[in-house]
This record gives C-alpha cells, sequence and structure tokens, in this order.
C-alpha cells in the first residue's frame, strides 16, 4: 500500500506525535503530514497512518492512538504513547533506513525504546513526573520540546500547525543523533575489543581514535585497565575509566600533582616532556605525541599501585 498521508490530531503538541512523526515523515517522504481532528481523516482509510488520535489501537489499521480505555500496554504492563506504538512498529525499518547493519538492528531497537522512547511513553501517560529529574526537570526532552509550542498571546488560525512544523526538525535532530549514537559505538565495540586484545595484562588501552570504549570494556570483562591514550587531533589525550555509565566516579585519577597544570608546569611534575594539559578534575591529559601520553599514562598507573 502506497502511504499518501500521516495523520495526527490538530492542535497544541506533544512529544509523543511530534517524535512519531520524526519517524514517519523519514520513512514516508512523499507523504503528506495531515493535522487534523475531522472525523473523515481520523478514521482508518486507504494510504492513511493515523496516530495519537482517533481513540484506536489496531496496527493492521494503521491506526496508532493510546487515549481510549483499554488503553495500550506494553509486556510489562506500562503504558504506551504513540511515539512508543510507531517505535514498535517502524522503529526497526527507521533504523535500516540509516543503513543500520542487520545484525545491529534489534539490539539498537530495544536499546532506543528503553533509554529514549519508554521514558517519553512514561511522561505523556503521567506515569512518571517530570519532577524526578530535580533541578533538571525542566530540561528534560519532553518537556523542551513541548516549549516550542506558541505561547497564549501569540494566536493565529495555524499558530499550532507552524509551530509544529518548525518543532519537527528540531525533535528529528535529536531522534538522529541518538540512533547515530547508538550504531557508532557498535562499530567502534569491535575495535575496541580488538584493542583490549592488544593490550593485554598492560593497565593501559591504546585506541586508534578517540571513540566510545567503556561498553565494551565492560563486556569484555577487562576490569585491569585503568586509563586510555589516543590520538586528538595533533594532540595525544589520556583519559580515565568510569565505573559506570551513569557516575562520574572513575577507576583510578590521574596523579593528584597534575591537576590543572598546563605546559611547562606539567612537564617539570610529571617529567615527561610533551606533556601540556592535565585538567583540574583529573579525568584527561593532553599530551603532544603518542610517546608523551604513554610516558604520562604508566606514570599514572605507577601513582595508582
Amino acid at each position: 500500500m502506497t502511504i499518501t498521508h500521516l495523520v495526527t490530531h490538530s492542535g497544541g503538541f506533544h512529544a509523543d506525535e511530534l517524535l512519531s512523526s520524526v519517524i514517519l515523515t523519514r520513512l514516508y517522504p512523499d507523504a503528506t503530514l495531515l493535522r487534523s481532528r475531522d472525523a473523515d481523516w481520523i478514521t482508518p482509510g486507504a494510504g492513511r497512518i493515523i496516530y495519537d488520535v482517533g481513540r484506536e489501537y489496531d496496527a493492521d489499521a494503521l491506526i496508532f492512538d493510546h487515549h481510549q480505555r483499554p488503553n495500550p500496554l506494553r509486556e510489562d504492563g506500562q503504558p504506551f504513547s504513540s511515539f512508543g506504538l510507531i517505535w514498535q512498529h517502524y522503529g526497526r525499518d527507521y533504523l535500516r533506513s540509516f543503513d543500520v547493519p542487520e545484525a545491529d538492528v534489534e539490539d539498537i531497537h530495544r536499546s532506543f525504546d528503553q533509554g529514549f522512547v519508554l521514558p517519553v511513553d512514561l511522561i505523556d501517560n503521567g506515569a512518571l513526573e517530570p519532577s524526578v529529574a530535580g533541578p533538571l526537570a525542566g530540561m528534560t526532552l519532553p518537556v523542551l520540546l513541548e516549549t516550542l509550542k506558541p505561547v497564549f498571546d501569540e494566536r493565529g488560525e495555524d499558530a499550532d500547525d507552524r509551530a509544529f512544523m518548525a518543532a519537527l526538525p528540531v525533535a528529528r535532530a535529536f531522534v538522529e543523533a541518538a540512533i547515530k549514537g547508538k550504531a557508532a559505538k557498535r562499530r567502534a565495540e569491535a575495535m575496541v575489543m580488538q584493542a583490549i586484545e592488544a593490550a593485554g595484562s598492560g593497565r593501559v588501552l591504546e585506541l586508534p581514535r578517540g571513540m566510545p570504549f567503556r561498553s565494551a570494556v565492560e563486556k569484555a570483562g577487562a576490569d585491569h585497565l585503568l586509563f586510555v591514550v589516543h590520538p586528538r587531533g595533533e594532540d595525544w589525550a589520556l583519559t580515565t575509566i568510569r565505573k559506570s555509565g551513569d557516575s562520574f566516579e572513575a577507576r583510578a585519577d590521574l596523579p593528584e600533582a597534575w591537576a590543572g597544570l598546563t605546559d611547562a608546569d606539567l612537564e617539570a611534575a610529571s617529567g615527561v616532556q610533551g606533556a601540556k594539559f592535565c585538567h583540574n578534575a583529573r579525568f584527561i591529559a593532553v599530551a603532544a605525541n603518542r610517546e608523551a601520553a604513554l610516558r604520562m599514562a604508566d606514570l599514572a598507573v605507577q601513582d595508582v599501585a
């Protein structure tokens, strides 16, 4: 069936139908995006996908609403929003549209669902309060996207539609960045695994470039690794390895004597010619070349011991 129309509701918008539109407009770029509550449009019909409106969830009829009772639930009982429903049915094809390798599609689909889609579902359904983010409550993606709605005294016949279309590329940028980041992590994993093997029992992991590495280190069970070195432009970086993804605590910090120093001061403190910078928080240092970076890494290991 050729999809000619993508239909969601008119009026004010929320993150779930906006993000759903990101997915569907990529898969069906020639379809018309229509915002309406007209019964003739929000009733299933040939060539249309209807979402976040219509009070029905029927994938065969291409209607994906979640406002009716009983509302659609995930296998674990958590509620879907329209975004979750669209991702469930169209997310894999969306990933394939970015040439994500077939072997990675299921893992990335699941990871994006749990880390990106589910929070939107829960907030949209009132099952999760944005306030759980504490001082960052106003910075969550659903809240930020909704700030793009027109303010109360900037109304007009098409104000909501214009705001929705202006918000769409903003939402698209976040979704595409998240997907590209997850795909890149999968590509990096194989390279990091090779580097871990090459490091053997050493405490320093050398990578050919800056790339995501922590998940591969954890998957490999390489608990002995403490630091990572890699080229960074014309310089080389020496970084710590975080204990977990949700913590800044490192397996080991760089030497306290280096903290906040640069250039000649750092060279004097470390004894390494070419040492250029160490962050005051001791999680990254920069050297002029590979040899200097590796020497600093060796000294950092000795400092831990």
